[in-house]
């Protein structure tokens, strides 16, 4: 699977984990370059508390387009170590 945005590929993996229709990739196949903190924070009842990355892709700017949770609850911990996209970021096999 492969996540697109601004034409580039940000995370690129074989092994990803689908949750409510979202593909969660491997933290390590992230192009770390392109993600940047974010302070956005919300809370899943079931998951825990996500943090997010915006995206900073060739001079563009996702704001808070990933997710991951830093601590998951133990129904969620399938995702631990992964992070999910939204906000036009394209999935694609």
């Amino acid at each position: 699977m492969k996540a697109i945005w601004n034409n580039k590929v940000i995370a690129e993996s074989d092994e990803t984990v689908i949750v409510e229709n979202n593909h969660y990739f491997p933290v390590e196949s992230i192009q770390k370059v392109y993600f940047k903190d974010s302070n956005t924070h919300t809370s899943c009842p079931w998951k825990g508390v996500a943090s997010y990355y915006h995206l900073e892709v060739d001079g563009k700017e996702n704001r808070d387009a990933a997710w991951y949770y830093p601590e998951v609850s133990e129904l969620a911990r399938g995702i631990k170590g992964r992070v999910a996209f939204w906000k036009g970021v394209e999935i694609i096999e």
